[in-house]
């Protein structure tokens, strides 16, 4: 990777971006620049809603994006400042969708606390459901949907926030398809996460992952299981652990 070529940069917002302000600071700066000077593109791909998000790019320097994916990867916004989703996007995860079903299923479960409404996608169904319950709750809860022939995803993260998406909608297939329709090669993309609603966006062959120093326990069991040269843990963590990593990788100098 030349430092002058332009590189998709993907990056999870909570305590991956946002959360040391003097390197988001020094990492805002230069991804301003290499977007001005060579075409770069900056994707922020987060489990947050759209409201959310508004609220923390007030709260945050955070730069304009080219595209937000929010919803934890069901919901593409080629420009945050509008309600406006990709019509293909949308189309696309929405084929064998069944969220009234999903919801009846997940009923049944009294330790899957709703999250808020705000927090419920097109196509996402989330929950809160605690670390010791999870045990119990994940597997009975994927057999039921797999008897009913529901073709749908578990995401489990943070001892926390469950949430249940398409098969194919996630952050990773989200990225997969803004890759694809801007042209950037799988190795001139960068991904950056610290969670389990990550794990996607690394799972891609050849794209190449920065895991901040501050990462959650279950995506350093991933990283631990999966390591390979494409994949990359730092030390820093949140924005200077994304500086070391695009470092690293020969994106920035």
């Amino acid at each position: 990777m030349t430092e002058t070529a332009p590189f998709l940069f993907v990056t999870d917002l909570d305590n991956t971006l946002v959360g040391d302000r003097a390197a988001l600071e020094t990492l805002n700066e230069r991804l301003k620049w290499h977007r001005y000077n060579y075409g770069s593109k900056i994707v922020y791909a987060t489990g947050r809603s759209l409201p959310l998000y508004r609220e923390l790019a007030q709260e945050q320097a955070l730069l304009h994006p080219d595209a937000l994916i929010a919803y934890v990867g069901t919901t593409i916004y080629p420009d945050p400042d509008t309600e406006t989703a990709d019509p293909e996007w949308s189309q696309h995860l929405s084929q064998g969708w069944e969220g009234a079903k999903i919801t009846a299923i997940a009923s049944n479960y009294e330790q899957l606390n709703p999250q808020p409404d705000s927090e419920q996608g097109a196509f996402k169904s989330s929950y809160f459901l605690t670390l010791e319950d999870a045990e119990t709750v994940l597997p009975a809860l994927k057999s039921r949907f797999a008897a009913q022939e529901l073709e749908v995803q578990i995401i489990y993260s943070g001892g926390r926030d469950l949430d249940i998406l398409p098969a194919k909608g996630n952050k990773g297939y989200a990225v997969q398809y803004l890759r694809q329709k801007w042209g950037f090669y799988r190795y001139n993309t960068v991904v950056c996460g610290d969670s389990g609603n990550d794990i996607s966006l690394f799972s891609t062959e050849g794209v190449r992952g920065v895991l901040v120093g501050n990462a959650m326990p279950e995506l350093q069991q991933w990283y631990r299981e999966n390591a390979n040269d494409n994949h990359y843990l730092a030390r820093s963590r949140c924005a200077g652990g994304i500086l070391e990593g695009l470092q690293h990788f020969g994106f920035l100098p």
